[in-house]
């Protein structure tokens, strides 16, 4: 069989950095290549009937990967030339993900065995939209249930309204409440599930129609447990087993190891962590805890957990669990190590960074023709260039009055762009993030896109007529000078 020869389409300053990609990965994955560079400094510039005019595919090439920038239709070019196009990634450093070599296809994550009970805190005291509002914001973040926290020494009258109208949004609803009355209209109204059960509570609770949450009398003595679980198991009640995760500085160590004698002595039960007591306790970002705490639950076959959002930096606490019940799912049943899957829950750094390198960028400086910046943050440095001059130091505001001084003023328009470019860049220092001009930085599952300045260009050129060739500048930012 012949080798496939592929053809790279890019412009003049990426063509040096295409090459040191293109040549390894050729000769891994075993197809011959050519480099077209066209006449265009900036790959992001490409319009697809400009380079059916400009461009020319030499004999013998099977496909033509254009940059992930370039607007317009392939389907158009492959008509035009005889071959296939494709875009190819935006970033030329991806293109080994891209022809699958460094990644291989994300697993869906679709199987989890772990119920989220997301808890709405004092509940009695918010108005009924309010509730309503907090359980579909809990549904949308992954949660199965939606749990009523009541406030001790109160009776919550109305709370039967409560649990009909969640029930009406279609929520699956548990009663977190000792209060006799409160857990009886909950559960005459639909309520599934009762947090919780003990000895202080168990004359009653025995007779209500639902399952409950079997916790300790105190969360060293395993033997009341025992006891409460006898007692629900001959009454007919369904229990879950909770022998209450303590937070850090009072006992956490040895309630996790009370959770795995619990599985050792009651293998085949039911068996449910609240976590809040370690998110919500502990000064620390969520995402992390909240995968270890799944692991151990997944490998102790824990089926459910609670927890809830009120503290600031617990914030997404439930989405956090939902992504990481399914990782730890899959990582468990699958025996691989949970890496390499997309980096959803690597919210303040990035899984890997790339560099262009001190040569790669000192050869790039001196090819710059145009007044057109293009920013860079690695090794510490923020690398400001133009073709009037290279500008870099950790400090943004240095390395913009430095530019400013040999350049002279900006318009508000381009001062204003640099500003956002160069506070993300030092944002990316700062935090070990990937910085790409023009780009959002990634923040896991919380990354917003932003609409670049390639695209916000691209979008207003749309609209009028078609110009014979692309015009610079860049569109990574306005003209240097007014």
């Amino acid at each position: 069989m012949p080798r496939e020869k592929i053809l790279f389409v890019t412009g003049r300053l990426a063509a040096p950095a295409l090459q040191d990609v293109v040549a390894p990965l050729a000769a891994q994955q075993g197809f011959d290549y050519e480099i077209a560079v066209v006449g265009i400094t900036v790959a992001a510039l490409m319009q697809s009937p400009w380079l059916a005019r400009k461009l020319t595919v030499p004999a013998g090439i099977s496909r033509v990967i254009l940059p992930g920038w370039c607007g317009g239709s392939v389907d158009s070019l492959a008509e035009r030339f005889g071959v296939p196009f494709e875009l190819g990634p935006r970033d030329l450093f991806d293109l080994p993900q891209h022809f699958g070599r460094a990644r291989r296809p994300l697993p869906a994550f679709n199987d989890y065995s772990i119920e989220i009970l997301a808890e709405i805190n004092h509940a009695p005291q918010l108005a009924l939209d309010e509730l309503l509002r907090q359980a579909d914001h809990y549904r949308q973040s992954g949660a199965d249930l939606i749990d009523l926290g009541c406030v001790p020494g109160e009776s919550w009258l109305d709370v039967a309204s409560a649990v009909r109208a969640l029930r009406a949004e279609g929520h699956r609803v548990s009663i977190d409440s000792f209060d006799r009355q409160e857990v009886a209209a909950a559960v005459a109204a639909g309520a599934e599930l009762v947090l919780s059960c003990n000895h202080t509570n168990l004359d009653w609770a025995i007779d209500i129609p639902a399952e409950f949450v079997a916790i300790p009398d105190e969360p060293t003595d395993l033997a009341s447990l025992d006891l409460i679980a006898a007692a629900l198991h001959t009454a007919g009640r369904p229990y879950r087993l909770d022998p209450i995760l303590e937070p850090i500085g009072y006992g956490f160590a040895a309630s996790l190891a009370r959770y795995q004698d619990v599985r050792r002595s009651h293998p085949d039960a039911a068996m449910l962590m609240g976590v809040g007591n370690v998110t919500e306790l502990t000064e620390v970002d969520t995402a992390g805890v909240n995968f270890l705490l799944a692991a151990f639950c997944e490998e102790l076959r824990i089926g459910s957990i609670l927890t809830t959002e009120v503290i600031n930096w617990g914030r997404t606490a439930v989405r956090e669990f939902d992504l990481a019940r399914r990782f730890v799912r899959h990582a468990i049943v699958n025996r691989v190590l949970p890496k390499h899957w997309g980096g959803e829950l690597v919210l303040l750094r990035d899984p890997k960074l790339r560099e262009l390198g001190e040569d790669n960028l000192r050869t790039l400086a001196g090819q710059i023709t145009d007044p057109n910046f293009r920013i860079f943050a690695e090794r510490g440095e923020i690398f400001l260039l133009n073709r009037d001059g290279c500008w870099h130091g950790g400090d943004p505001y240095d390395v913009f009055d430095r530019m400013l001084a040999e350049i002279g003023p900006l318009s508000a328009e381009h001062a204003f762009y640099l500003g956002m470019e160069l506070q993300k860049a030092r944002t990316a220092l700062t935090l070990g993030k990937q910085y790409i001009q023009d780009e959002a930085l990634r923040w896991g599952f919380l990354t917003t896109e932003e609409i670049s300045a390639v695209q916000r260009r691209k979008r207003h050129a749309a609209g009028a007529a078609e110009s014979p060739a692309p015009q610079e500048p860049s569109p990574r930012c306005p003209p240097a000078r007014s």
